[in-house]
């Protein structure tokens, strides 16, 4: 188990800002301390830039203080940038 009680299978959340519009269905958003370009779909037309955007995804690793977030690829963070949405429970054994 992490730090903050994030770990794998988690469902986290994490705060991103929009940069700007890249085509008529997806916006480029900034990930705090993730380095790298991203973009995600958005149809709606409604955000604007600098607005802050919350991107949901399953922890699929966790190493000292960061975690790899699948949000349609994987997006390494620091750990404290990431939110519990929702913790793992592992399926549970019906009896047949």
């Amino acid at each position: 188990m992490a730090k903050r009680g994030i770990k794998i299978g988690d469902e986290v959340a994490i705060e991103a800002t929009v940069r700007r519009r890249v085509t008529e269905d997806r916006v480029s958003v900034s990930i705090p301390t993730y380095g790298f370009p991203h973009s995600i779909v958005d149809k709606s037309s409604k955000v604007t830039k600098g607005q802050p955007i919350e991107l949901v995804g399953h922890v699929v690793h966790i190493d000292e203080n960061r975690v790899t977030v699948q949000l349609g690829v994987p997006v390494t963070v620091d750990l404290d940038k990431v939110r519990l949405v929702t913790p793992y429970k592992p399926p549970v054994d019906v009896p047949t």
